[in-house]
């Protein structure tokens, strides 16, 4: 590995599993010490047990996102154990189907509640400790269902939406102040949390919904965690200083046609 992040403290929500898991080890091997934040106790101890057996730095911290006392609880362990917070990754997020007549009022406010409030909240968190020091990246978890219209997900898709309305604001307001803010909108990556959109695509079945999802991907398959991982590294970095209010996709294609 090459260092990119030596000295840096960053914080990965969602990090017990999937993206943020791998998002996490890769920070580690690039030099950060990592908060592994997660609302599984247990999935954030097996993250931080697979960075410590590779020589890193990191500490479990386990938090409902969407509670503004156990946010500002986990970033005080964080700062306590490491000192600051150079980095925030609003990975943590929550899937969801149904077009707007059939989805339920829990489904819509389930979604605005993890994937909006939640990155609120952590962002608010740790911004405030990253303009005291004058610097710091916070990049939050879009999806490509920001940006096209995708049948069967209105809840999903327009709590993605107001996360990248979110991060353009967030970018302007703190740009000055030292704090840059970018989005990745993933395509399709293969996960547990798509399970459940890939059955309901695929009608009750799992190969079917996958052999679907795929067909849209000019690349010919689903993104893995890692290369998402690859594209926050480089948001995390100093190689991305002058790039705040940008929405990255890492689509294999799919929103250009």
């Amino acid at each position: 590995m090459t260092s990119r992040l030596a000295g840096k403290v960053a914080a990965v929500t969602g990090a017990g599993s999937g993206i943020g898991r791998a998002t996490a080890v890769l920070f580690a091997q690039e030099g950060a010490a990592v908060g592994v934040i997660d609302v599984n106790s247990a999935a954030a101890v097996e993250t931080v047990e697979q960075i410590a057996a590779n020589g890193g730095k990191a500490l479990a911290l386990t938090a409902d996102i969407v509670q503004q006392v156990q946010v500002a609880a986990v970033f005080d362990q964080l700062v306590g154990e490491f000192g600051h917070v150079d980095v925030l990754y609003n990975n943590a997020g929550t899937n969801s189907s149904g077009s707007v007549l059939t989805s339920t009022e829990d489904d819509w406010d389930r979604c605005m509640a993890i994937n909006v409030k939640g990155t609120f909240l952590c962002s608010q968190a740790a911004a405030r400790l990253m303009v005291q020091a004058g610097r710091g990246s916070i990049i939050n978890q879009g999806s490509v269902a920001a940006l096209v219209g995708i049948a069967n997900f209105a809840s999903y898709c327009a709590s993605k939406g107001a996360v990248v309305a979110l991060t353009r604001s967030m970018s302007v307001d703190l740009a000055p102040l030292g704090v840059r803010v970018n989005a990745i909108c993933p395509g399709t990556v293969y996960t547990t949390l798509m399970e459940p959109m890939l059955v309901a695509r695929g009608g009750g079945d799992l190969q079917k919904g996958l052999a679907m999802t795929v067909s849209k991907y000019p690349i010919g398959r689903l993104g893995t965690p890692e290369e998402i991982a690859q594209v926050a590294l480089f948001l995390a970095g100093d190689e991305s200083s002058f790039v705040t209010g940008s929405v990255i996709t890492a689509d294999g294609g799919m929103t250009s046609q």
